[in-house]
């Protein structure tokens, strides 16, 4: 099962399974990310906003400050095309796994970097605000690329908004005239259950995420990451092996 969430041939299904665990990591990164530095970095829509209204009020190093923030997501972003791109000409398993893993030793960083923020906040304070932007934007272009913009696990404007479009066809009263529907409308309870179990997941991340980072602090982040790591793990060792076998061949 672990195998498929990554598999370069896609299904639904497992489109669906990694999106939804995605978005629970998503959901308890953004949670604890803001306990720890009052900041939610998940959506870019609130940071360019602030952008705007601290250049409009003169706080150009806060203005700077989320410019950097939302630069770091769209740099996450890019890093997944380029990894995916990457693996994909050289037709490797690791597809989608290289940002997967890369998300996965980022999460550790943060715990290292938030363990310090006391020490020196000036430095770390920004540079984990860096660091959780770059991983929402590099963990949005993953699901985004592999489901083809179907499911995003980072912002939950898009899920929320197709989730109440699909609730009002669901609650549509098709009126009939002379026998014959006019007009029929009907839910795709597909895409509605979708989008509602993704931002259940959400939300349970965050949940998870506040809590657990209330208790033990920056911790918190090493299940999130030996997660990561776990479903990331199986087509990188399979590419690792398959260029080992080539490398032998070649000595021969």
């Amino acid at each position: 099962m672990i195998r498929s969430l990554t598999h370069i041939v896609r299904t639904r299904r497992a489109n669906r399974q990694l999106g939804g665990l995605l978005a629970f990591v998503a959901g308890a990164a953004n949670a604890g990310g803001f306990l720890a530095i009052q900041r939610y970095t998940s959506h870019m829509t609130g940071i360019v906003s602030e952008i705007a209204d601290n250049l409009v009020l003169g706080n150009f190093f806060l203005g700077a400050a989320g410019l950097a923030a939302l630069c770091a997501f769209v740099a996450g972003a890019a890093t997944t095309a380029v990894l995916v791109n990457w693996a994909r000409r050289r037709h490797l398993h690791s597809e989608y796994a290289f940002s997967l893993m890369l998300e996965a030793v980022l999460l550790l960083l943060f715990g290292l970097l938030g363990a310090n923020l006391n020490v020196l906040v000036g430095i770390f304070l920004p540079t984990t605000v860096l660091v959780l932007s770059f991983i929402m934007g590099l963990q949005n272009a993953i699901v985004t690329k592999i489901s083809k913009a179907e499911i995003r696990t980072t912002h939950m404007t898009g899920i929320v908004t197709d989730l109440g479009i699909e609730l009002g066809r669901l609650f549509y009263w098709n009126r009939t005239h002379a026998g014959n529907l006019v007009h029929f409308v009907e839910a795709d309870r597909d895409k509605l259950g979708i989008h509602a179990s993704i931002l259940g997941l959400f939300f349970a991340g965050g949940l998870a995420g506040a809590l657990a980072f209330k208790q033990v602090g920056f911790v918190a982040t090493v299940p999130l990451a030996l997660v990561l790591s776990a479903v990331a793990a199986p087509p990188l060792w399979q590419d690792l092996g398959d260029w080992l076998r080539r490398q032998d061949r070649a000595r021969t």
